[in-house]
């Protein structure tokens, strides 16, 4: 969708949002540039001037960009557009609109006076291994079998151990994660699970809750957690542009 010329005028895509009223939100976006509102048929893209061509990510322009969709998330709950995104300019913005209108409006009614909120749950514990032998007999008989001679245990051993290890973690792992998402199935219309980044995270879950409903999610994060000792920590965010409930990808013809 970009242009060949980084001498052209490109119009960067923050978000997709009901609209039929000219909005201009003033020196936000990029490099503090403009927002601003294009028209299609019952949508508007959030856009903003900058110049043709790819938009490196840093973290400038990855602040920026999510600071646009908080100011918009002050008001109505919009569709973000992934970083990075430019229209060659306002003729092509509205044909995206008006391609991706059926797709744009059903994704819109999907979020419609709701919000995303982030949930990370990890064992809160210095070492993951030695909390595990402390918590699982099998894997401390194991570990003394194979490491409580004065020999140096072989390389099987040792891959055995750590295959016992991670078959443990991972079922652990999904049983809390199960039980942190059937207390919250009933604080939230959606939730969705993100890969785990660390060996002691537990789940990184995204839940869609209504743009009132954050006091009440709040206390399902509680009652969650009340099932789970000092050994993990719950560390929610928010609220957030609902990235994790919008699928969909852009369709136009050049």
């Amino acid at each position: 969708m970009a242009g060949q010329s980084s001498n052209k005028k490109g119009r960067y895509l923050y978000a997709v949002m009901y609209g039929c009223e000219k909005r201009n939100y003033g020196p936000i976006g990029i490099d503090n540039s403009t927002v601003y509102t294009i028209f299609g048929e019952e949508t508007a893209a959030v856009v903003s001037d900058v110049p043709n061509g790819k938009l490196r990510p840093e973290r400038r322009h990855l602040s920026a960009h999510q600071g646009v969709l908080r100011r918009l998330m002050e008001e109505t709950t919009p569709l973000p557009i992934s970083f990075g995104v430019i229209a060659n300019g306002p003729k092509t913005t509205e044909k995206i609109l008006v391609e991706n209108k059926a797709a744009f409006l059903e994704q819109l009614h999907r979020v419609a006076g709701k919000m995303e909120m982030g949930l990370r749950v990890i064992w809160d514990v210095p070492n993951i291994f030695e909390y595990f032998l402390d918590t699982h007999p099998e894997l401390r008989s194991a570990r003394d079998r194979f490491f409580g001679t004065h020999r140096e245990p072989s390389q099987d051993a040792k891959i055995e151990l750590g295959r016992m290890f991670d078959r443990m973690l991972n079922e652990d792992r999904e049983s809390c994660a199960a039980d942190v998402e059937n207390v919250l199935s009933r604080y939230c219309f959606e939730s969705r699970r993100n890969k785990c980044r660390t060996e002691k995270e537990i789940i990184n879950l995204a839940c869609l809750v209504g743009r009132d409903a954050e006091a009440r999610f709040e206390e399902g994060i509680l009652e969650a957690a009340n099932l789970f000792d000092n050994s993990f920590a719950f560390d929610y965010n928010g609220p957030w542009a609902p990235h994790n409930f919008v699928d969909m990808e852009l369709r136009i013809e050049d």
